[in-house]
C-alpha cells in the first residue's frame, strides 16, 4: 500500500440502525493517523467495489437492530447473505484490516468472517449472555498476546471500558479452544489487577475482572490471517487521559498519561494497515 509517498491510510466505519459508537470510532481512527469516514452498510453494499479504496473497515459498537434477535445477529446475517459478504473477504485477501468492536465483534462472529468455511450451524465460537445475567459497564484490564494479529505487543497490559450484555466468549468444545490457541487467534484476555493497580494475575481472572465469564478470559480474537479482529471492550472510549475514571489519582501517583491507552491500539492498527 505504501509507495514511498507519505499518504494516510483510508478507513471506513460502517454503521446501521442501532449502532451508537460510529462517531467515536471515526475520531479514534483520525487521531491515530487515518483518513476516516463513515457510511451506512446498505449504502456500501450498493457500491461494494468502493471498499477497494480502504485499508481499514470498522464495524461500530452499539445495538444493531435493537439486538432484538440476539446481539449482532441481524447485521451479521445481512453481511453473510447480502452484497458485502464477498467484498469483505476480498478486502481481507488483498491485505485489508477489518475491526469489530463490541456489537461489531458480535456481528463479525455472526457473519462467519472468523470461520468462512463453516455454515452458521457449524460455528465453533459464539458470544453469549454475560454469566452475571445483566449488562456490564465497567473498566477492565486487558493483556495482549502473541498472535497472528501483527499490531499487538505480547504482554502489554492496559485499561479499557466494557459495556455489553452479551459479551461472554464461548467455544463449542475443548478442541475448538485448543485450535484457537494453536492457530494464534487468541489476541486479548482479561486480567486481574494486582495490589498496585497493575495487571499480572497468574491464574484465571474472576468476576469482575472478567466481566462476562468468557472462556479462557478471552476478550478479543483474530482470524487465521490476523487481518480480521474483534474485541468486546471499547478502545475508542479511552483516547484521552481524562477518560479513565481514576485519571486524577493516576496523575497524583506520578503516572504520566498524555493520552488514553486505547489510542495506542488504534495507532498500531493504522500503522500495520499502511504496510
Amino acid at each position: 500500500m505504501n509507495s514511498g509517498i507519505a499518504t494516510k491510510v483510508k478507513a471506513l466505519v460502517l454503521r446501521t440502525a442501532g449502532t451508537n459508537c460510529e462517531d467515536e470510532s471515526v475520531r479514534a481512527l483520525q487521531r491515530a493517523g487515518a483518513d476516516a469516514e463513515m457510511a451506512r452498510t446498505d449504502a456500501a453494499a450498493r457500491d461494494a467495489d468502493r471498499l477497494g479504496a480502504y485499508g481499514i473497515l470498522v464495524f461500530a459498537g452499539g445495538f444493531s437492530y435493537g439486538d432484538d434477535l440476539g446481539s449482532g445477529r441481524v447485521w451479521g446475517h445481512e453481511l453473510r447473505t447480502g452484497g458485502l459478504g464477498t467484498a469483505l473477504r476480498r478486502h481481507v485477501d488483498r491485505g485489508g484490516v477489518i475491526l469489530g468492536v463490541c456489537n461489531g465483534f458480535q456481528v463479525l462472529v455472526e457473519s462467519g468472517l472468523f470461520e468462512p468455511d463453516k455454515a452458521p450451524e457449524e460455528r465453533s465460537i459464539a458470544l453469549y449472555a454475560n454469566a452475571s445475567n445483566h449488562y456490564e459497564c465497567r473498566w477492565v484490564t486487558l493483556r495482549e498476546h502473541a498472535s497472528k494479529c501483527a499490531w499487538l505487543t505480547e504482554g502489554l497490559e492496559w485499561p479499557c471500558p466494557v459495556a455489553h450484555g452479551e459479551g461472554r466468549f464461548v467455544v463449542r468444545d475443548d478442541h475448538a479452544l485448543e485450535q484457537l490457541r494453536a492457530n494464534g487467534q487468541i489476541a486479548l484476555t482479561y486480567v486481574a489487577k494486582g495490589a498496585e493497580g497493575k495487571g499480572g494475575a497468574k491464574g484465571p481472572a474472576a468476576y469482575p475482572a472478567n466481566p462476562n465469564g468468557a472462556v479462557a478470559d478471552i476478550a478479543g480474537m483474530c482470524d487465521e490471517s490476523g487481518r480480521v479482529f474483534g474485541l468486546m471492550p471499547h478502545p475508542e472510549r479511552n483516547l484521552d487521559p481524562w477518560n479513565h475514571p481514576e485519571w486524577t489519582r493516576l496523575q497524583a501517583a506520578g503516572q504520566k498519561r498524555d493520552e488514553g491507552e486505547g489510542l495506542s491500539f488504534w495507532r498500531r492498527m493504522v500503522e500495520v494497515a499502511t504496510r
